[in-house]
């Protein structure tokens, strides 16, 4: 099985999710520091809508990896902290990569 598409749709959404999440949370502090929601007015819809992606894109690698249901979980629950959607792409990685060694080749 070439799980190749499904892990890099899933690391790149991962990466957006991470970042707009951070910047999200840089804007909720000045909006309660200075008055100014500008950032979470932008960012927070746009971090909603890639979240709920990323959750579908995640859903998606997880059945075709066959994780058990908390991994899974754990994993879908990433995108809410900050800084721990990096954490857990990189312990996808490691794990798919482990399970399925074509797809550390990248081979078809």
């Amino acid at each position: 099985m070439n799980l190749n598409p499904a892990l890099t749709r899933y690391r790149i959404v991962a990466w957006i999710v991470g970042v707009l999440l951070i910047v999200l949370t840089v804007g909720t502090v000045l909006k309660y520091t200075t008055d100014d929601d500008t950032i979470v007015a932008i960012v927070g819809p746009a971090h909603g809508f890639l979240y709920m992606i990323y959750l579908v894109l995640a859903a998606d690698l997880a059945r075709r990896a066959r994780w058990k249901l908390p991994f899974t979980v754990l994993v879908l629950l990433a995108g809410t902290v900050p800084f721990l959607s990096f954490v857990a792409e990189r312990v996808v990685t490691r794990r798919v990569r482990d399970a399925f060694p074509l797809v550390a080749s990248g081979a078809p």
